[in-house]
C-alpha cells in the first residue's frame, strides 16, 4: 500500500492551523505524562518521549516548558483517553479519533454533534479500527534505501516497510520501536529533521469519495479537528484533499 498520503500530511502541518493543534496535543500529552510520574524527564521515560517527540514535530521549548509546568501545579486535573471510531458518507469511508479528555461526557456530545452535523454516523468500539494497522511512521527527505534498511535491521528494528515519493521517505515499523528507531535515523543522519514522527493507525485500504460525499467527509474532519480534546484523526479516504 502506497503511504504518498503522509508526504501530504507532512506538508499540511506547515500551515498555521495545524502547528496550534500539533502544539495542543504535544502539550496536552506531556502533561499527562508528567502528572503520571515524575515530571522531570531524566526520571520519566515516557515523558521524556512524548518531549523527544513534541521537539522532532518543530514544538517550541517554551510550550513543552508550560506544559510540564502546568502538571506539577494543576494536582486537580486528570485525563483519560478514549478512542471513537465512526463512518462518513458514502461507501466504506471510516474513521478513527483517539482524545484526551477530562470530560468524557462533554468530549463524546461534542463528537456527536461533529457527526450530526456532517450526516456520518458514530460507530460502536472496534467497528472500524479492524480495518487498520498500528504503525510507527517517520516520514523523513532522504533517498538511500538501502543505507536506512541496513541501519534499521543492525538495530533489530522490526521494520514494516520503506518507500520513497518525491524525495521524501517514508519508514513504518512496530510503533513499540518508534522511539529506538528515532536514535537510528539520527545516528545516519545527524542533522535529520523529522517532518512525521508518530504512531499512528494506518488503513488497510483507502477509498475515494466524490461530490456531496466528499464534501460532508471533509466538513467531518473539520470540526472534529476544532475539538479540543482529539488528538489525533485517522480515516481511509484518499483523495480528501480534493474536497472544496
Amino acid at each position: 500500500m502506497g503511504r504518498h498520503f503522509e508526504v501530504r500530511a507532512a506538508a499540511m502541518q506547515k500551515t498555521a492551523n495545524a502547528k496550534a493543534k500539533i502544539y495542543s496535543r504535544y502539550s496536552k500529552e506531556i502533561l499527562v505524562a508528567a502528572k503520571n510520574g515524575d515530571p522531570n524527564p531524566d526520571m520519566n521515560q515516557t515523558l521524556k518521549k512524548a518531549i523527544d517527540r513534541a521537539k522532532a514535530n518543530n514544538v517550541p521549548a517554551d510550550v513543552i516548558k508550560r506544559a510540564i509546568e502546568k502538571a506539577k501545579s494543576s494536582a486537580d486535573e486528570s485525563y483519560s483517553s478514549a478512542r471513537y471510531e465512526g463512518f462518513g458518507q458514502g461507501a466504506g469511508s471510516t474513521i478513527i479519533i483517539d482524545c484526551l479528555t477530562d470530560n468524557a461526557n462533554r468530549t463524546i456530545a461534542n463528537l456527536r454533534a461533529c457527526f450530526n452535523k456532517s450526516h456520518s454516523k458514530l460507530g460502536v468500539g472496534g467497528s472500524v479500527s479492524f480495518g487498520y494497522e498500528h504503525l510507527g511512521v517517520i516520514v523523513i527527505q532522504y533517498d538511500n534505501e538501502e543505507a536506512m534498511m541496513d541501519a534499521l535491521l543492525e538495530a533489530e528494528i522490526e521494520l514494516n516497510d520503506i518507500e520513497i515519493e518525491e524525495g521524501y521517505m517514508t519508514i513504518t515499523v512496530d510503533p513499540t520501536q518508534l522511539d529506538d528507531a528515532k536514535v537510528v535515523v539520527e545516528k545516519l543522519i545527524p542533522d535529520v529533521k523529522f517532518e512525521v514522527l508518530e504512531d499512528k493507525m494506518i488503513p488497510n485500504e483507502e477509498v475515494e469519495l466524490h461530490g456531496e460525499d466528499l464534501t460532508l467527509f471533509k466538513r467531518l474532519v473539520t470540526l472534529l479537528d476544532e475539538v479540543d480534546d482529539v488528538q489525533n484523526v485517522y480515516h481511509n479516504v484518499s483523495n480528501l484533499d480534493e474536497a472544496e
